[in-house]
């Protein structure tokens, strides 16, 4: 049975499963571990963790959730499979999955880890991000499950399931190759959207004005933490530039499309694309 839970990183994803795991289980008691006393302080005060901690205590942890940049995260798990006692799991949250696992491979304690990522979350950072029931109907990605102890595991899943997440399995070279369609990609498209629109509107007033819903909803991730992206880009670089490579291929072909005035083939790519509205529908 689950009792104490340490997060290490109290921003939008440790914060929101703080928030659900004292819903769903009141008797837990959450201890919160940050580089930012700030947000210490503030989830804290926003009753988001019951404690403030150090990552010298974590071998009294039933379950420990590292919530960090994903390179602050790759650098934490050696120390902290390290202290973990026998009975503890370290369970990381991060976006991408290949480089925390081969880490994690490389560890005598392999058994006492486990690889996951909830996707969810929106642009926002920091403790007053979190939200209750963010993971309600939302999928976790889990890699690599059968290197982790089963009992362990066990336990882990019955909680996040408790908070609503339903699970899928993966190998983490497949998770960081989807998700860099699913989820790299449109952040980077939201980024450079932004900046494309920030250079040519040099009037701040013009673009508040004229922004309607369509713009702020499609360039709303450009909101989103580059100290929490940039090592995201970093470690699924490879995947990224290909995504990149294949969504620069169709802008052009709609380019020229648009220059040859063929507006029969631009209505016919809008259209065989709207297809993306069954698959979503389906997923829902």
């Amino acid at each position: 049975m689950i009792q104490t839970v340490y997060i290490i990183g109290i921003g939008l994803i440790g914060g929101s499963l703080a928030k659900d795991i004292k819903k769903s289980r009141p008797d837990i008691t959450i201890h919160g571990i940050d580089t930012s006393a700030q947000h210490l302080n503030e989830a804290l005060e926003l009753g988001i963790i019951d404690e403030k901690t150090t990552v010298e205590a974590i071998d009294k942890a039933d379950l420990i959730i590292l919530s960090t940049p994903v390179d602050a995260a790759v650098k934490l798990l050696p120390m902290l499979l390290d202290r973990v006692s026998d009975f503890g799991l370290v369970v990381d949250v991060g976006s991408t999955k290949s480089e925390i696992c081969k880490v994690a491979n490389a560890h005598a304690k392999r058994r006492n880890f486990l690889a996951m990522h909830p996707i969810a979350g929106t642009e926002f950072s920091g403790p007053k991000a979190a939200v209750a029931n963010l993971f309600q109907q939302k999928t976790n990605i889990v890699c690599e499950i059968e290197k982790t102890a089963f009992k362990l595991q066990e336990k882990a899943l019955n909680l996040f399931a408790s908070l609503g997440m339903r699970m899928r399995y993966m190998h983490p070279e497949s998770h960081d190759k989807h998700i860099a369609y699913m989820s790299h990609l449109s952040h980077i498209s939201a980024f450079m959207l932004g900046k494309t629109v920030i250079e040519k509107e040099k009037n701040e007033r013009d673009i508040f004005d004229m922004a309607g819903s369509g713009f702020e909803s499609t360039v709303r991730l450009a909101k989103s933490s580059p100290a929490m992206w940039t090592p995201i880009f970093k470690q699924n670089k490879d995947n990224v530039i290909e995504t990149l490579q294949e969504y620069i291929s169709n802008l052009t072909h709609f380019k020229t499309l648009l220059e040859s005035d063929d507006f029969e083939g631009v209505y016919k790519e809008m259209d065989e694309t709207n297809y993306i509205k069954q698959i979503l529908n389906g997923i829902q």
